[in-house]
Order: structure tokens, then C-alpha cells, then sequence
């Protein structure tokens, strides 16, 4: 009997060596707890909408590609553009906010005069191939300029008239 006992506690205390001290590592897997503050979270790198960007170099897609622009404002343009851009333009843009399209106060601060005139003139082959149309018809929501097809001259006028917001 005394054997058996010796044996019995033999086999007892081998069960708790073998159970206890040794550590095992643990698996990195998906787990819901939260990252620990100490590591670093990668932001993507803030971009500016195109709608914002300056880029006077472009002078766009069509068929202005120079212009000249007095420094002197024509009041009469500016009265035939305002009525064209009352007209044709308004049911998608609003001269001081962001509408369906960009707003066109302080357009001259960030685009070319001919890169407007282009846009007004031929707005379907621009957002085909203009790389800063592309991107502002994506900023607004794929609303592409509808073609309002004006002369040269009505388009300038409307250009006259955003000079003057």
C-alpha cells in the first residue's frame, strides 16, 4: 500500500511540474482589443480638392489658347455675361457657394482665363482629357458640365462678368 501511495504522489507531482512554469507565446491573430497607443498611425497624406488647387499654367482643352485680358473691366461685357450666366449657368452654379458646380467668384486666383474659356466652350472634351476637369467632376459627384453651346463671344462675356465677382 505504501508503493501504491509512493507512486500515486510521484505521478501527482510530475502532473504539476509538467503543468505549471512553462510559458507559452502567444499567437498574434485577430483579436478585438484595441492597438496600443505607442504605435503609430500612418495618416494618408492630405490632398487638396481640385476645386481649391491653383494652377494657372493649364490653359485646358480647346479652342482658346491664348488670351489677353485688359486691365481695364467692360462694363458691357459684364452686363451681357450676367444676364448669360443668369440664363444658362445658374441652375447649376452660384456665383459665391458651392452648388451643383464650383462657384465662380475668385476663379481668375486659381485658373488661367483661357483654361475658364475652354471649360465653357467645349466642357465635354475637357473632362474626357483635362486632368483638373477630371478631377472636378469627380469632386462633384460626376456632374459633368452640360455643354450650353455658346459663341466665343457670349463666352467671353460671361468670363468679363466672373472677373467682376
Amino acid at each position: 500500500m505504501t508503493k501504491a501511495l509512493n507512486i500515486v504522489t510521484g505521478l501527482f507531482v510530475l502532473l504539476l511540474i509538467s503543468c505549471g512554469g512553462k510559458e507559452e507565446k502567444k499567437k498574434e491573430g485577430f483579436s478585438y482589443e484595441k492597438k496600443e497607443a505607442t504605435e503609430k498611425v500612418v495618416k494618408k497624406a492630405e490632398t487638396i480638392p481640385a476645386s481649391k488647387r491653383v494652377d494657372l499654367s493649364n490653359k485646358g482643352i480647346g479652342p482658346i489658347t491664348s488670351m489677353a485680358l485688359n486691365a481695364e473691366i467692360d462694363q458691357t461685357m459684364v452686363t451681357h455675361g450676367a444676364d448669360v450666366f443668369k440664363k444658362m449657368c445658374t441652375a447649376c452654379h452660384r456665383t459665391n457657394k458651392k452648388f451643383i458646380g464650383p462657384p465662380p467668384a475668385g476663379i481668375f486666383e486659381r485658373r488661367s482665363p483661357e483654361w475658364v474659356m475652354n471649360m465653357i466652350l467645349n466642357p465635354d472634351e475637357m473632362v474626357k482629357k483635362d486632368p483638373l476637369a477630371k478631377e472636378l467632376l469627380m469632386e462633384f459627384n460626376g456632374s459633368p458640365m452640360a455643354n450650353q453651346n455658346l459663341s466665343e463671344e457670349d463666352a467671353r462675356a460671361v468670363l468679363e462678368y466672373f472677373r467682376t465677382l
